[in-house]
This record gives structure tokens, sequence and C-alpha cells, in this order.
């Protein structure tokens, strides 16, 4: 992969919230918004969009270090999308300035680094640590 191809990649993805996507609904408090860990989500769906093209054959990411700030709340029935644009790129990193906006509402804003890694010798570590745990 050409890392540097990637400054400037962007991806976007978009979510209606539904109930199983709230706060109440994975027990983080007692309000039908969306929940933090959906926005997450959304935010890396978008980051792996946008750099979907640019990965070489065996490559994958993961998110390695993320930064979000929640600006509003919507509720169940919401339409959002999320926008990653690539803005800078160290190493094996790719960080990204997220935004996830309801029409032309900001609803939370931030970054998040995704590590480009090799999916195989990946999986192998990770599955050799499980192991090496039991």
């Amino acid at each position: 992969m050409n890392l540097e191809a990637v400054r400037g990649a962007v991806g976007m993805a978009s979510l209606t919230v539904r109930a199983a996507d709230t706060s109440v609904a994975q027990a983080l408090n007692d309000l039908p918004i969306l929940a933090t860990p959906t926005l997450l989500n959304i935010f890396e769906g978008a980051c792996s969009v946008a750099l979907a093209e640019h990965l070489g054959s065996g490559e994958t990411s993961v998110t390695s270090d993320f930064a979000i700030t929640t600006h509003s709340s919507v509720g169940v029935g919401t339409e959002i999308r999320a926008h990653a644009t690539c803005i800078e790129i160290d190493g094996q990193l790719c960080k990204f300035n997220i935004e996830v906006h309801h029409g032309s509402k900001l609803i939370a804003s931030g970054t998040i680094s995704r590590k480009i890694v090799d999916r195989v010798s990946f999986a192998a570590r990770i599955a050799a640590e499980s192991m090496a745990r039991e």
C-alpha cells in the first residue's frame, strides 16, 4: 500500500438509529439516545470505507486510538451520516478527522487513528495470545 496516497481519502457511513443503538439498550444509562459505542462504530465504518480502495492484498486496518466529542444527542428513528477524512500518515498509522451530522446539525466530532496490518499475521498473533491465556 502506498500510504501517502491515503492522505485526503474520504469515507462516509450512515445509520438510522434503532432502539438497540441507544444507551438504554446498551445499559449505559436510562436515556433513549444514540449510545457512544454505536457512535464509535459509525465513525470506524467511515474510516474503513476511506481506506478500502487503498489496502493491498491481505491488508486490513484496526483502530488504535480515538477521541470523540459529543455536541448533541439524537433518538430512535434519526438518520445520521458520518464523514471521515484522512489528515495524517505516520508509519502504518492513518489519522482521520471525523464528524457525524443529522442534516446540518453536528452531533459529534473527533479523531480516529487506524493502523494498517497484515490480516493473517495479526489474526495469528491474537489467536496465539488467546491460547496462551488458557
